[in-house]
């Protein structure tokens, strides 16, 4: 069985009630659980909350919310492996098995069906054990700098300073959009930052970790900029906009 979870917590601080902010015409976590859904790939897609509200929306748009999430587990601290595996665990101890378990979060408006199939199949033909989003750094951080009180800079690396960015090594960081796992292989070692990994790279324009509210005013305008664009050459657009409120 293939379980996909959505972790939406309510006290989201820097943008309050976040993961269920409009965005672009309906609430930011529908458009997980609509690519989800789409895809065809989950035998169960299910949003983890402690929030009634969140789960309330999340059934309007199709997600199963089949349990409560505790509240040890929905503070500003708690990391995402111990979610994933408290809905790990609920299944199993209803006689389900599990066999992968995948997690989505909620704030991923350039998620698509189309991108978590191809993802998804990329992952199967690797044979890794996991699978993650990643972007390549848009400045190499090898050339990183210090500023100190009195704002003179300082290199972080100086073994780096005479090198030309093109030559040096590019680097990746982990977008947040998707997390492809074994289950057996998540409830051994859920360190998904290994070898164990395949990095699926997403391009610049969709690795969008929307935290602030900058980064969700440069959000919007990137999804509106790629609607219209698509509807001047006649393809669809990657995710339904639904302009009803809730």
């Amino acid at each position: 069985m293939k379980v996909c979870v959505i972790p939406a917590r309510g006290g989201s601080k820097r943008i309050p009630r976040k993961n269920i902010k409009h965005f672009c015409g309906q609430p930011i976590i529908a458009y997980p659980i609509q690519a989800a859904l789409a895809s065809g790939l989950f035998d169960h897609v299910v949003v983890s909350t402690d929030d009634d509200e969140i789960a309330k929306i999340a059934l309007q748009y199709g997600a199963a919310v089949p349990f409560k999430r505790p509240i040890g587990l929905a503070d500003d601290y708690t990391a995402t492996a111990p979610v994933l595996l408290h809905a790990l665990e609920w299944f199993e101890h209803q006689a389900l098995n599990v066999a992968e378990i995948i997690c989505l979060y909620p704030t991923t408006p350039f998620l698509t069906a189309q991108l978590l199939q191809t993802a998804y199949q990329t992952w199967k033909e690797s044979r890794a054990e996991y699978c993650f989003s990643v972007s390549e750094y848009p400045s190499a951080p090898q050339r990183a700098m210090l500023r100190d009180p009195q704002g003179k800079m300082s290199s972080l690396y100086p073994q780096f300073d005479l090198i030309r960015t093109q030559d040096l090594m590019p680097t990746f960081f982990d977008v947040g959009q998707f997390y492809f796992c074994e289950a057996v292989s998540f409830k051994t070692d859920p360190n998904l930052h290994s070898p164990k990994a395949l990095g699926y790279e997403l391009p610049k324009l969709l690795a969008i970790d929307i935290d602030t509210p900058d980064d969700w005013r440069l959000a919007e305008l990137i999804y509106q900029a790629q609607a219209m664009a698509n509807l001047s050459t006649n393809e669809p657009v990657s995710q339904p906009v639904n302009e009803s409120a809730l």
